[in-house]
């Protein structure tokens, strides 16, 4: 059973030390303050904007399901049942502008590196094998040349066996 922990403790710690988790661990820390800005982003510029249209600010418009919506002092509901459309449509804009950003800065550039990458990887590929063709012809050439100068009974070559 000893053996059992130990493989356990060695493979766990193979597993925190590999690189994938080092970087898991950096983007959910870069996620999280991400999406304070893009919060930010979200309530101090697209939800005025919004209000703008309308009387208010985005996340306080509303709808009644049972009437009547009645609100306190301190801005909670006292009767009926409020709908917070507002914060919902907040929230979907929020993740669309997260979603952009993230794929317009991160991604999309990212996929263009990597086929260039690809591509001039293909390439040097390409340049080997022919590299490598020229190669065998010249040694076939060689040969040829090796084998004509024996037939004529020219310099003795050694056999390799």
């Amino acid at each position: 059973m000893s053996e059992e922990k130990q493989s356990v403790l060695e493979g766990f710690k193979a597993f925190l030390t590999r690189g994938n988790v080092i970087d898991l661990a950096v983007a959910v820390v870069i996620g999280a303050a991400f999406t304070n800005v893009v919060n930010s982003v979200v309530s101090g510029l697209i939800n005025p904007l919004v209000g703008a249209l309308g009387t208010e600010d985005l996340e306080n418009y509303s709808s009644c399901l049972r009437a009547p919506c009645k609100v306190n002092e301190a801005g909670e509901v006292v009767s009926g049942i409020p709908i917070m459309w507002g914060s919902i449509l907040s929230s979907a804009l929020s993740f669309l502008i997260t979603g952009a950003v993230v794929y317009f800065l991160m991604v999309l550039p990212m996929s263009k590196y990597l086929a260039r990458r690809a591509a001039r990887l293909r390439q040097e590929q390409e340049e080997q094998a022919e590299a490598e063709a020229a190669e065998i012809v010249l040694l076939r050439e060689i040969r040829d040349t090796l084998l004509a100068q024996r037939a004529e009974g020219g310099d003795s070559v050694p056999r390799q066996r």
